[in-house]
């Protein structure tokens, strides 16, 4: 299927006159499946999420790294995905907002909290919200309200939401624990899967 689908791509490039974006290889785990993705090299990790792997979850707000909609963990850490080359997570594990729950489908502690608090209105920017609130807790950045409200400020809320997000975020660390435990996605790694994808 590899070869088809580059082909065909190169076919539709000629018959358009289109100048063809180099494609690469990137095997990442994401949500704890292994995976090995053929994708134009010029892909962001949010694009290649929510257009080649299926994973809506992960929003599209400014797509300039300014709202947080974004979200993601890349190796534990939150990032912004549309300010990251799919190419740049080349053997680095992420976890989307899908990646949260247990594998029967158990909310964890952030997701339960958020819908305990009332903690969205419109929900667009909640799965960012949520994914940047574990690793709030994760960074032991939740032992007050200030502080929570400080580094959960690069997830913006157009709704202002903010008081119920900050309770929300009190709550899922209290239930963790004062050491703020890391919430992780459930299951094991998978066996690696490949995935092409015609430039065009």
């Amino acid at each position: 299927m590899i070869g088809a689908a580059s082909l065909g791509a190169e076919s539709a490039s000629a018959q358009t006159g289109a100048p063809t974006s180099p494609s690469r290889s990137t095997r990442l785990t994401v949500n704890g499946r292994t995976h090995v993705i053929v994708h134009e090299a010029r892909v962001s990790l949010l694009d290649l999420l929510r257009e080649q792997m299926a994973l809506p979850g992960t929003k599209k707000g400014c797509n300039e790294g300014a709202c947080g909609a974004c979200t993601v963990l890349l190796d534990g850490a939150r990032i912004n995905a549309c300010m990251t080359l799919a190419a740049a997570c080349d053997g680095r594990a992420i976890v989307t907002v899908e990646g949260l729950a247990s594998a029967d489908g158990t909310l964890d502690a952030v997701q339960r909290a958020f819908i305990a608090e009332d903690a969205f209105q419109c929900g667009y920017c909640t799965p960012g919200q949520i994914v940047s609130a574990v690793a709030c807790i994760r960074e032991g950045h939740a032992g007050s309200a200030t502080e929570i409200a400080e580094w959960m400020s690069g997830n913006l809320c157009r709704c202002a939401a903010y008081p119920q997000i900050v309770a929300a975020v009190e709550r899922a660390a209290a239930e963790l624990g004062a050491a703020g435990r890391a919430v992780h996605p459930s299951g094991a790694v998978q066996p690696a899967t490949v995935l092409s994808v015609r430039a065009g």
